[in-house]
């Protein structure tokens, strides 16, 4: 055979073995997708057990226009009027940000005193806990250093601020966390301290936990955002705290029955490493967007509350500290609010 034709056979062979790999390769990568997303349709089938509803333990996340001097007494009115008949019990009020070095300006929330007295004349039972957030430097160069002992001091400090504000408790919310954060356990047991001292609340929002064991470390080793911890360590924190809030939302999920089933697959994967003396609430997607990380016509409160009594009905059905959380309510819709009493408050 001449060399120009050996130099003919060996093209034809590489383009039949490149058509063979590009069919392959999204073989590869699809076949596993399809399994997990039908296992997580399987999830969300059955039927959740009786008396799987609202314990009268449900919170909500409220934006920081509740404390700046942005809401009046007629929209707290119109407020208590909309939750009085719900299982709502705590509200996690946007009172940050924190500065990075874990200071909190008493300028952010003029109002708190005026909002704190009001519902708790009006919404009798109902704490007002202070939601203090910032961003860690745990994946850029800006943020808050947890690992410095100075900066978790002054976190300390801001919670005993807000308590001496008259706020019933502290809710962290400290993104994004990474998984096994040793300085964020050292940190709760402090704040801790301050909150048992007052008879006051210390809840935290809570990534969500490994759907497969060890995913977090998988992903962290591909991107600089592991996004979710492990069992383990979610048991940890939930040990240190009274309230821990899952962010069950934001898992971009294409369907709402796959998301449906990845909440179930969330509450018991929490039930099971939570202890019955914290109270463990799943949050509930009170908003609309579309992006590959939140699709809003698959994430619907429905489907979530679908989920999560799944989930409660075959891992501790009775669980009596437990609960739903809506985020949040300046994007909440009727229809939002409407699916949670339909599905979760009757």
């Amino acid at each position: 055979m001449q060399q120009s034709e050996l130099k003919t056979a060996d093209g034809k062979r590489r383009k039949r073995w490149l058509r063979r790999l590009a069919l392959a390769v999204p073989l590869v990568l699809l076949v596993p997708l399809l399994t997990a997303l039908t296992a997580l349709r399987v999830n969300y089938t059955g039927d959740p057990a009786d008396g799987t509803y609202t314990r009268n333990r449900d919170a909500i996340w409220l934006g920081h226009a509740w404390v700046d001097g942005r809401k009046d007494d007629a929209d707290l009115a119109a407020f208590a009027l909309r939750v009085r008949t719900t299982g709502i019990r705590d509200l996690y009020v946007h009172t940050g940000p924190m500065e990075h070095d874990g200071t909190l300006p008493k300028s952010l929330y003029p109002k708190a005193r005026w909002l704190i007295d009001t519902v708790h004349r009006d919404l009798p039972g109902v704490r007002v806990q202070a939601f203090l957030g910032d961003v860690l430097a745990t994946e850029g160069p800006d943020g808050m250093r947890l690992a410095d002992a100075g900066t978790r001091a002054a976190v300390v400090g801001s919670a005993r601020q807000v308590l001496d504000a008259g706020y019933d408790g502290v809710h962290l919310d400290l993104e994004p966390l990474h998984s096994g954060d040793r300085d964020y356990l050292s940190l709760l047991d402090d704040v801790r301290e301050v909150t048992r001292a007052r008879d006051a609340q210390l809840s935290v929002a809570a990534h969500q936990i490994d759907p497969l064991p060890a995913l977090h470390s998988v992903f962290g080793f591909f991107t600089e955002h592991p996004k979710w911890w492990s069992q383990e360590y979610f048991g940890q924190v939930a040990r240190r705290v009274d309230q821990i809030a899952v962010m069950s939302y934001d898992t971009a999920q294409p369907l709402e029955g796959t998301y449906g089933g990845y909440v179930a697959q969330q509450t018991s994967l929490a039930l099971e490493v939570t202890p019955p003396t914290t109270h463990l609430l799943m949050g509930l997607p009170f908003y609309h967007e579309s992006n590959f990380d939140h699709w809003g016509h698959a994430e619907t409160v429905a489907a979530a509350v679908r989920g999560v009594r799944l989930g409660l009905s075959r891992t501790d059905a009775d669980r009596r500290l437990f609960g739903v959380a809506p985020y949040i309510d300046f994007a909440a819709t009727d229809t939002n609010w409407e699916e949670y009493r339909d599905g979760w408050v009757r």
